[in-house]
């Protein structure tokens, strides 16, 4: 098993590693599209993750599914929560096809407090519109499976700072959270966090998940991080990925990364869904899953 795959086409090369099946780099003509994580950075930004079983915080890592209680490791203790599920910190299998395809594959079948067995395969490609992910879930155990699912991918600001960018969101609600990060309901955007229109991040705190994707005439729903150097690093989705997580990432514990762009997250669910069901998948044995978002480089002026 290779611990990592470059993929080229033209003038893009993406970088997919073994480790959690992350997408590490993806640039353009040398213009990162996504922050880099280059070998012996701090990965507690989850940068190019697949975030699974649940993405986000599950509340006390407890859950019950079919009248029987589950619990899963805490990882944010000073939340009480456990965060992005398991396969991030899991080894992928990779394969190749051709210069610009690649797919990583893990199947989920040994996590503590989740007793289902669930194969997750990423097919990363290169195309003249830029990079497609899409993720194939299928439920390899007898009972069905909960399964919620997200990605981590932040939006490069170029050589530019996040405050001097222009941020978009297509997306028509917020979901509002308590002091844990937890959703209490989903709202109408508030003024302070509405980037349905373009405009300056400036020094814009974000970290709040958007609810009810909005989407262009072709289906996809957009982030996009427009740079003053005339380009927009941009991120897209396809339903049922029908949620964004937005962070400008302002944690001291990311170090270098910190503040270093834009978490642009596609996601099936909101936060805690394993635990409210709110838009979690029941996955029947045998059954399919297929998701696909993107990433792209669009040339603004």
């Amino acid at each position: 098993m290779s611990n990592e795959l470059i993929l080229t086409r033209g003038h893009q090369q993406a970088v997919v590693a073994g480790q959690g099946g992350a997408l590490r780099a993806y640039r353009v003509a040398g213009r990162d599209v996504i922050v880099p994580l280059g070998p012996g950075l701090p990965t507690s930004g989850l940068h190019g993750a697949v975030l699974a079983p649940w993405p986000n915080r599950l509340d006390g890592g407890r859950y019950v599914f079919d009248g029987v209680q589950h619990q899963v490791p805490v990882n944010e203790p000073a939340r009480d929560n456990a965060n992005h599920g398991f396969v991030h910190d899991m080894d992928w299998h990779l394969t190749r096809a051709g210069e610009d395809t690649a797919t990583a594959m893990v199947l989920l079948d040994t996590a503590p407090g989740y007793p289902f067995t669930v194969e997750l395969a990423v097919r990363y490609a290169l195309a003249d519109d830029g990079l497609t992910a899409t993720t194939t879930v299928t439920n390899r155990g007898g009972t069905d499976a909960p399964f919620g699912i997200g990605f981590h991918p932040w939006l490069s600001p170029g050589d530019a700072s996040v405050d001097d960018c222009t941020l978009s969101i297509d997306a028509s609600g917020w979901v509002e959270t308590d002091e844990r990060l937890l959703p209490v309901a989903t709202r109408p955007i508030p003024p302070e966090l509405d980037f349905t229109a373009p405009r300056l991040v400036g020094g814009a705190v974000l970290d709040h998940g958007f609810a009810g994707a909005t989407r262009d005439g072709d289906g996809r729903s957009w982030v996009r991080l427009a740079s003053p150097d005339g380009f927009a690093a941009a991120a897209w989705s396809r339903a049922p990925l029908d949620y964004w997580q937005v962070t400008t990432g302002d944690f001291p514990e990311l170090g270098p990364l910190e503040r270093a762009g834009v978490a642009a997250e596609p996601m099936s669910c909101p936060a805690n869904a394993l635990a409210s069901g709110d838009h979690l998948f029941r996955l029947h044995p045998g059954q399919d899953l297929v998701l696909s978002w993107g990433l792209c480089l669009d040339r603004i002026a």
